[in-house]
């Protein structure tokens, strides 16, 4: 009798039909929180400054002033921080790793001749990863809570160019960690653009009806202009620099005190 052939099945990592059913949903999250983990180590990833705006303003559109801007100020913070004599406190930019201002973020800091963090996220349209990335710091997720996850783990400033939906998400996102007091530090945000964010949100119209505090206006400040945000930056940076060790963030179980 003619043996049967033996079939060799792949191993379970390795088999991409498995890792793509349901069942594998957790390994797929997990992998999107350890392959980052695993990256920012090699490279010696410690701090962030995370850029966020809409993937839609376009350097020759409507508002592309804040595409130019948001390039400006990118190149700015990155040769501040390569400027800075010690290595554990410098800062990386990072973004959403599409176009438009993220592009001009991570276009900037190359221009500068830093490194540059994008952490892009698979849609059907709009978002494609941008050239400025650096190599070995791109990065591509299926799940936007792990992607928002990195975002807020190494963030010490958060710069918030106009921006839609992805743009207030991410947003109220890291203002509701910081209201909550779930870091175990700060993080500056700025508004960048008054005129803009004062129109599409109404602030004083949450204290007013009480669904925030009147301190939680603290949370954040507007900025117009590259130098100005820059001097922010620097003021608030080289102040926790002296406290703070380079750490990733780690969350609370309950709410602490501001400050």
């Amino acid at each position: 009798m003619k043996p049967r052939e033996v079939i060799h099945s792949p191993l379970a990592y390795k088999d991409e039909k498995f890792l793509e059913n349901e069942d594998a949903r957790p390994l797929r999250i997990l992998a999107e929180y350890l392959q980052p983990l695993h990256n920012f180590r090699r490279e010696h990833i410690h701090h962030t400054i995370v850029f966020f705006g809409s993937a839609r303003l376009a350097p020759d559109g409507p508002l592309g002033r804040y595409y130019e801007e948001a390039r400006e100020l990118a190149r700015l913070v990155t040769a501040w921080s390569i400027s800075l004599a010690s290595h554990a406190h410098r800062y990386t930019v990072c973004t959403g790793g599409g176009g438009g201002i993220m592009e001009a973020a991570n276009r900037g800091a190359s221009e500068a001749g830093g490194r540059t963090i994008g952490l892009n996220i698979g849609l059907s349209h709009e978002q494609r990863p941008n050239p400025y990335v650096s190599r070995g710091l791109s990065f591509e997720f299926r799940y936007f809570f792990m992607r928002k996850l990195w975002f807020a783990h190494l963030a010490r400033a958060l710069v918030v160019f106009p921006g839609g939906f992805g743009t207030l998400d991410e947003m109220a996102e890291i203002l509701t960690l910081q209201q909550t007091g779930k870091l175990d530090r700060r993080i500056l945000i700025l508004l960048y653009g008054s005129e803009y964010w004062k129109e599409i949100i109404n602030f004083d119209a949450l204290v007013r009806h009480g669904m925030i505090s009147r301190e939680d206006l603290d949370l954040f400040r507007y900025v117009d202009d590259p130098a100005t945000a820059l001097g922010v930056l620097q003021d608030a940076l080289t102040t926790e620099a002296e406290v703070t060790a380079p750490a990733f963030a780690h969350s609370r179980t309950s709410r602490q005190p501001r400050g």
